[in-house]
C-alpha cells in the first residue's frame, strides 16, 4: 500500500500582517495538490479545513499592539491546540501530515502535534527566523514567533498550547535566512542554533547545505518535520507572499532541496504556508507549493 499523506487545511491569517493569507489552502488544493502527489507515488487524504474565524469577527482592533503583546494571541492558540491534536492523530493512524496554511503561526500546531509521541527534529525552509516573542517582535505579528512558541522561549515558556513537548533546538536547522531582527541573531547566537543564510547557500551550494541541515535534525531524533515557507524563495519565483524579501532561492534550489528531503526518508510531517492568492500572479506560487510538495513525497525526473 503507499504511502498516505493526509492534507489538514489550517485557513488563518491571525498571525499576518496582509489580509488574504487565510485563503492559501484553497488556492494549494486549486493549483493541483492532490494529483501532484499522486504522481509522487502517495495516497492523498483530504480532511478539509479546521474552523478558524475570521480576524474581523474576532477582534476589531488590528492596531500594533503595546509592547508585550501579540495580535489574536487566543484565536492563535484555539486554531493550533486543534492542528496539533489533528497532526497527532493522523501520524498515529500512520499516515504523514500535511498541513496547508494559512499563515506561518500555524507551524506551532504543527509542531506540537508532530512532537507528542516522538523525538523530533524541523528543518526551516524560510527567509525569515521566526524567533521573535511577544515582547521583542516589532509588529507583534505571531508568524514571526512560531520558532519561539515552540520551543517555550521568552513569554512563551511553559505555554502548554505551544510548547512542542519532544522538539529542542539542538535538532533545529534553519535555511535560506536573509531577513533577520536584532533580537532573533543574538539568540541564534547564544543558543547556538543551526542556521545558514542565502550567503551559505551561495557560497556551499543548496545541495551541501541542505544534507547539513537534515544532518542537524535528524541525529538521533525518530523523525524531522519540514515547514516551507514560500517567502523562502525568491519573489520572482513566488510573488504571492505577505513577506517577500529579495534575494532568495531559485525554482530549481528549491526543488532540490525537497528532493533531498525525500532522500532522507525521514520526513515525518511537513507544512506549506504563507501562499497568499489575493497577492499572486495566476496561482502561481500555490501551483509551486503543490510542486515542491510534490518533489518532498519522492517525485523525482527520472
Amino acid at each position: 500500500m503507499s504511502r498516505q499523506v493526509r492534507i489538514i487545511g489550517a485557513p488563518t491569517d491571525y498571525g499576518a500582517n496582509r489580509r488574504g493569507v487565510d485563503m492559501g489552502p484553497s488556492a494549494i488544493r486549486y493549483g493541483g495538490l492532490a494529483s501532484r502527489l499522486r504522481e509522487a507515488g502517495v495516497e492523498p487524504i483530504d480532511s478539509g479545513d479546521l474552523l478558524a474565524p475570521r480576524a474581523e469577527e474576532r477582534d476589531p482592533d488590528t492596531t500594533q499592539p503595546p509592547a508585550g503583546q501579540a495580535k489574536f494571541l487566543k484565536e492563535t492558540a484555539d486554531v493550533c491546540s486543534r492542528l496539533a491534536d489533528e497532526v497527532a492523530n493522523t501520524l498515529e493512524e500512520g499516515a504523514t501530515p500535511l498541513v496547508l496554511g494559512g499563515d506561518h503561526s500555524v507551524a506551532i500546531g504543527s509542531l506540537r502535534g508532530s512532537a507528542r509521541d516522538a523525538d523530533i527534529g524541523a528543518v526551516w525552509f524560510d527567509a525569515h527566523a521566526d524567533l521573535n516573542t511577544p515582547k521583542t517582535s516589532p509588529s507583534g505579528n505571531i508568524h514571526g514567533m512560531p520558532l519561539a512558541a515552540a520551543l517555550g522561549i521568552g513569554e512563551f515558556a511553559d505555554t502548554e498550547w505551544a510548547n512542542a513537548p519532544r522538539f529542542s533546538e539542538t535538532n533545529l536547522a534553519m535555511v535560506g535566512l536573509r531577513s533577520v531582527d536584532a533580537d532573533e541573531r543574538a539568540l541564534l547566537a547564544d543558543r547556538g542554533i543551526t542556521a545558514y543564510s542565502m550567503n551559505d547557500i551561495d557560497t556551499r551550494g543548496i545541495v551541501d547545505v541542505t544534507r547539513a541541515a537534515l544532518e542537524t535534525a535528524c541525529e538521533g531524533a525518530d523523525g524531522v518535520h519540514v515547514s516551507l515557507d514560500l517567502d523562502w524563495l525568491d519573489p520572482k519565483e513566488a510573488p504571492g507572499v505577505g513577506t517577500p524579501v529579495r534575494g532568495g532561492v531559485t525554482y530549481r534550489e528549491a526543488h532540490a532541496a525537497m528532493e533531498l528531503v525525500a532522500e532522507r526518508e525521514e520526513l515525518r510531517s511537513l507544512d506549506l504556508v504563507e501562499v497568499n492568492p489575493t497577492l499572486d500572479r495566476n496561482n502561481e506560487t500555490a501551483a509551486l507549493a503543490t510542486e515542491l510538495a510534490a518533489s518532498a513525497f519522492g517525485k523525482t525526473v527520472l
